[in-house]
This record gives structure tokens, sequence and C-alpha cells, in this order.
């Protein structure tokens, strides 16, 4: 799981929307999860990057000299890159064949933001499998987000409890 502040999913949408019909990209800047204790990855940062790809709406490339600037900055903070984040215009919000192939950090975040006519519709975060063969989808969250009741009958009792009036 990775947990974002609602204003950083809001930088990444408006980034994505403003680069339309090319593609954004950006890098996440945190703490990674540590299945050990169940903390979750959390984002700290989100910085925009100029999007270096030959072919800026087919493909994205982070510039190389603002990641090497954020690892230094993030080291100074307890912080480092635990992920990025491009868009998919008019594509679906899932990793393509492109990523796949480009994805040789195993412990990376992949934020990916689909686009329908140049608007934000769907958000997503993958990580690499670690064989490489694949991505695995990884539940993204807001904070601060805590596990709430589950199954019908507790979510339809919390309801009705905040229905009750007064006395």
């Amino acid at each position: 799981m990775i947990l974002f502040e609602p204003a950083h999913l809001k930088t990444i949408v408006d980034a994505a929307e403003a680069a339309s019909p090319a593609e954004t990209c950006g890098l996440l800047l945190g703490t990674r999860e540590r299945p050990d204790d169940g903390t979750p990855a959390q984002v700290a940062r989100v910085v925009a990057s100029r999007n270096l790809a030959a072919d800026p709406h087919q493909h994205f490339e982070i510039d190389p000299a603002l990641r090497l600037r954020l690892q230094r900055e993030g080291r100074a903070a307890g912080l480092m890159v635990i992920g990025h984040y491009h868009s998919h215009p008019d594509g679906p919000a899932r990793p393509s064949p492109a990523d796949l192939a480009a994805a040789w950090e195993a412990d990376m975040v992949w934020v990916i933001v689909a686009l329908v006519a140049g608007q934000a519709v769907h958000l997503t975060a993958w990580e690499p499998a670690p064989d490489g063969t694949h991505f695995r989808e990884i539940a993204l969250h807001t904070s601060p987000w805590q596990p709430g009741p589950t199954g019908p009958a507790r979510v339809l009792d919390s309801l009705t409890r905040r229905a009750k009036p007064e006395k």
C-alpha cells in the first residue's frame, strides 16, 4: 500500500491534464513500505520532471539530474525516491509493455494516470514483480487512512447510528 496526501494526488492529476496530449512525469519522495511492522509506503513530496523522451506523446523519460538532486536532498531529510508517476493520454491507468521494459528497479512504485480527451479519469499504483515479468497493482490511499469496518452489517450499523436523532 502507498499513502498520499490529497494535495499530492491533485498535483499529479493537474500535471497530467496540463501536459496532455503529451505524457507527464515526475518523482515521488517518501518512505518505503516496511512489511515487518505493516507500515505502508508514504509520499512526502511530489516533484514534476521535464519529459525528456524523444516522443513525449508516446513515452516518458525523467530528467536524471533531477533524480540525483532529489536523492541527495532526500538523504538529508530521511527520505528517498520511492517511485515516479506518469500519464497515459487516451490510454488505461495500467502499465504498458514499454513501461515493463523500462522497469529496472523492483522497489519503485509506478503511479499511472489515465486521461480521456485531456481529463484525468483514473489513477492507479503499481510495483514491478520481483522477477520483472509483470506489474502488481498496489493499494493507493490518501492519508490519514485507517482500515474501516467491513461487511454490509457493520457499514449499515455505522450509518444507522449516525442517522438516529439525538434525544
